[in-house]
């Protein structure tokens, strides 16, 4: 602007020097007539000025009314049509099996019918020989199946993950039971339950029905156990069926510099052999802590305590404390344990009422056992039990030797043979037949199809 006003001052002094120049020689008369003229180009400066400042406030109030203005809606793009004909679906991604969605709504993307989760079938069939007085008096290891080839524990089962934040597990079985005397075919839910995979402070909740994570083997599944039977001690603690309940466990691995975890749960209370008040006003509550540890070329060994605390169907607390330690050696290059130790034994503190007055009764059972599986298909051991009864006095004792083939990762068949010893006949002694001393012959088969677990430690 500042240019434009000193161009225009040069143009009028150019254009009035010709009439200066021809004005008469008069000082005092061409003194004055320079002052007009000067006194009319400031008057014409200011005027333009005026006019250019007028004319650019003009553009500046436009421009900003037109920056005020919101954006017009972008024009649609042109639509393109597709040719006739179905379009090809795209494969879902990782994404896609992940969300949410109605059950098979991507079984036209998978082009094989694939289904989104995984499904397994585990079928563990038993054999039981054994002699007459203990088939008589039903005091064998399976009670009320001696001298029977049935199934134990045949189950579907089903698990995947959710969501990125969650994973669920459901399993259906059929097994044969002896109940009220009678033997039949039993179809019911073993478990379904809920994992919550990224909850704060690296914690993760199970919510459902499960079995418990109390001791070794507990948590196990039949089909599972290293023998064909169950350790006496968990048999007569927590029943044939072993600890499943409904509830909730937290489980929290510590950032320490060994492996740590802590779990505590919450349940109904439905054993009703150890338990059995079924509510949450008085709710059975657990607890467990295991450790491992990484011995080099000595192998690797699990230690862990439980705990388990309730009340019985008399309304009478029962508190269960646990120790469980397994070991085993791994050669190097090798796919399977050389040799395995483990061992577990359970403390019961039990309040009962004798002779009009409230006591509490401890007892105590334990295991142990041993296995060597020199060769990828063959494993031998050694299993020992020693068991105080839970409520009334009275100890057995057992001792069973076994063998296993596994013909593959997903058949197996097992021979074992155990004798049972008690120190009194009265408490297992029915139909005029004792059970004091048993000698049992077990047979076991177990076959899996599709996904199968991996097992525990």
């Amino acid at each position: 602007m500042r240019v434009f006003v000193v161009v225009c001052v040069l143009l009028g002094l150019a254009l009035a020097a010709p009439a200066l120049a021809q004005q008469p020689a008069d000082p005092r008369g061409e003194t004055e007539s320079l002052r007009r003229d000067l006194e009319q180009m400031r008057q014409q400066f200011e005027r333009v000025r005026q006019e250019y400042e007028k004319a650019m406030g003009v553009m500046a109030e436009r421009l900003q009314r037109i920056a005020a203005q919101p954006r017009a809606a972008a024009a649609p793009p042109a639509v393109v049509q597709a040719p006739a004909g179905p379009a090809p679906s795209p494969q879902p991604s990782l994404r896609d099996y992940v969300t949410p969605r109605p059950p098979f709504s991507l079984a036209e993307r998978t082009q094989g019918g694939r289904l989104l989760f995984d499904i397994g079938v585990v079928a563990d069939f038993i054999g039981n020989i054994t002699q007459r007085n203990i088939d008589k008096a039903d005091a064998g290891s399976f009670a009320g199946r001696e001298n029977r080839f049935f199934p134990r524990e045949v189950e579907l089962q089903l698990f995947g993950q959710i969501d990125p934040f969650a994973r669920g597990e459901v399993r259906l079985e059929a097994a044969e039971e002896f109940e009220d005397g009678e033997r039949v075919t039993e179809v019911g839910l073993a478990e379904a339950h809920l994992t919550l995979l990224t909850l704060p402070f690296g914690t993760q909740l199970k919510a459902g029905q499960m079995r418990n994570r109390f001791g070794l083997l507990n948590e196990r599944h039949r089909e599972a156990l290293p023998q064909p039977d169950v350790p006496n001690v968990l048999t007569r603690f927590l029943g044939e069926e072993g600890l499943v309940e409904r509830g909730v466990e937290l489980t929290w691995v510590p950032p320490l510099p060994f492996y740590l975890e802590a779990l505590v749960g919450v349940f109904n209370g439905d054993n009703e052999e150890a338990f059995g008040r079924g509510s949450l006003k008085t709710p059975l509550a657990t607890g467990r802590l295991r450790t491992f540890f990484e011995l080099g070329d000595l192998g690797a060994i699990q230690l862990g305590a439980s705990a388990a605390s309730g009340q019985t169907e008399a309304r009478r607390r029962q508190t269960f404390a646990g120790y469980d330690v397994k070991y085993k050696l791994t050669p190097e290059g090798w796919r399977h344990p050389l040799l395995t130790l483990a061992s577990e034994g359970i403390w019961s503190f039990r309040r009962v009422q004798e002779d009009e007055e409230i006591d509490s009764r401890r007892r105590f059972g334990w295991y142990a056992y041993g296995e060597v599986q020199p060769w990828r298909r063959w494993v031998a051991g050694l299993r020992y039990d020693s068991t105080q009864l839970l409520e009334d006095p009275g100890r057995e004792w057992a001792i069973e030797p076994y063998l296993a083939f596994m013909l593959s990762d997903f058949l197996r068949f097992r021979l074992g043979y155990k004798r049972t010893e008690r120190d009194r006949r009265e408490l297992f002694s029915a139909n005029d037949a004792s059970a004091r001393i048993a000698d049992e012959i077990f047979l076991q088969a177990t076959f899996f199809l599709g996904a199968h677990p991996p097992h525990p430690f």
